[in-house]
């Protein structure tokens, strides 16, 4: 990004830290739970009011924020304004899958602008970025005049480690695959790239059914398999390697089918959105409709296999419930649509399977940002830098272009 961003001055070292420590405390704030007074900015952060008056005063400046006049009943003087986060500051978003490659557009404050959907067959890396540079390409000129990029976010369905290589995505058949470099020389913008799931796991806990839980274990379902991501006390668990939360790969059936990963009966060989449709008599392509296709069936061997699907889910979520003893637990993807079919059955049999003090008070949900989650996991990825120092990451960025524009 051009270097005309404009930025404070600060007095000194000590007092610049804390400058822009606070300036992450406000955006975070305003990115997480939306619009605020700065009245209602002051009583949360515990900061006096010139403060939060000359640190709005700053994100307006750096085109993160912007206010509007507030109006608040029975007050006395002037209302606090309201500042909102600038949802015209983006971060664009893949999703790579055996069927289809996903392009988003996401705004602070999770809004999503804009979702493509894009069908085709087990994608390499090489065809991957050629779609999205096509997909890209065609919404340019909207990119150039309306919105600031602060860079590209790709879910994986694999192990990716920190500097966006994917280690192993078996079922896209990628393997030390890199996807900075290319999509970073096709679009010119910055790539951060982590597992799908744990993206997922990240949105739903900021904007969804994990949202305030600090123990949390989110399992996502997609036609690549099933993935996870878990919470310990509101931090995600990403072990020693980055790559925690492969808990599609619990053995939940001795005498099922051999996986992939060479294990026999993992989870996500039992449970899988595949056999759903097949039973359904339906194609991927119908995939975003499984809840309505459920509901609407009469036919016994899918209720067969739904209930066949929940046991084994069951199973898996027992061993996980005695591992991480979580606050709640939150299902994405086809596992949501799966536990809608038949919550009760899904209930009792993880009731069934865990000590009854490790469920007592314990929560099971279907994740709340549906076809948007993965989108908005992607995003936050982007984001992730942008909220730890706001000044900072503005004056490291090299994007063409001139920099944020300030909101209207």
């Amino acid at each position: 990004m051009a270097g005309n961003v404009h930025r404070a001055t600060a007095a000194g070292q000590g007092n610049d830290q804390t400058r822009r420590h606070n300036l992450s405390t406000v955006l975070t704030a305003l990115h997480h739970d939306g619009p605020q007074t700065r009245a209602e900015l002051t009583r949360r952060t515990g900061l006096n009011r010139s403060t939060i008056a000359a640190l709005v005063a700053e994100l307006s400046l750096r085109g993160l924020a912007f206010e509007t006049p507030a109006t608040e009943a029975g007050t006395v003087g002037r209302p606090s304004p309201l500042v909102h986060p600038n949802s015209d500051v983006v971060a664009l978003t893949v999703n790579p899958d055996i069927d289809a490659i996903t392009v988003g557009l996401v705004g602070l404050g999770g809004r999503v602008h804009k979702r493509i959907r894009y069908e085709t067959e087990l994608p390499t890396v090489k065809k991957t970025v050629k779609i999205v540079t096509a997909l890209v390409e065609g919404m340019q000129s909207e990119l150039d005049s309306r919105f600031t990029v602060l860079g590209l976010g790709v879910a994986v369905p694999g192990l990716v480690r920190s500097d966006a290589m994917v280690t192993l995505a078996p079922h896209l058949e990628w393997r030390e695959e890199p996807l900075a470099g290319p999509l970073t020389e096709a679009l010119g913008y910055p790539v951060t790239a982590g597992n799908d799931a744990g993206a997922a796991c990240l949105a739903e806990s900021i904007y969804g059914a994990g949202r305030g839980v600090r123990e949390l274990i989110y399992l996502n379902g997609s036609a690549s398999g099933i993935g996870g991501g878990v919470l310990v006390r509101g931090i995600p668990l990403r072990g020693s390697s980055g790559y925690a939360g492969e808990l599609g790969h619990t053995v939940v059936n001795a005498q099922g089918s051999r996986c992939h990963c060479g294990r026999i009966g993992c989870l996500e060989t039992e449970v899988s959105r595949a056999r759903l449709l097949e039973v359904l008599g339906r194609g991927s392509s119908e995939a975003d409709h499984l809840d309505r296709l459920l509901a609407e069936s009469d036919d016994d061997a899918v209720q067969i296999e739904v209930n066949r699907q929940l046991d084994w889910l069951a199973l898996a979520l027992g061993n996980l419930i005695g591992i991480f003893n979580p606050e709640a637990i939150v299902l994405g993807g086809f596992l949501g649509s799966l536990y809608a079919a038949n919550p009760e059955r899904l209930d009792e049999g993880v009731q069934e399977q865990t000590f009854a003090s490790l469920v007592h008070g314990l929560r099971i949900e279907r994740a709340e940002l549906g076809p948007q989650l993965l989108t908005v996991g992607a995003a936050e990825l982007v984001f992730a830098g942008l909220l730890a120092d706001p000044a900072g990451y503005l004056a490291r960025l090299d994007l063409p272009g001139e920099g944020v524009r300030p909101a209207l």
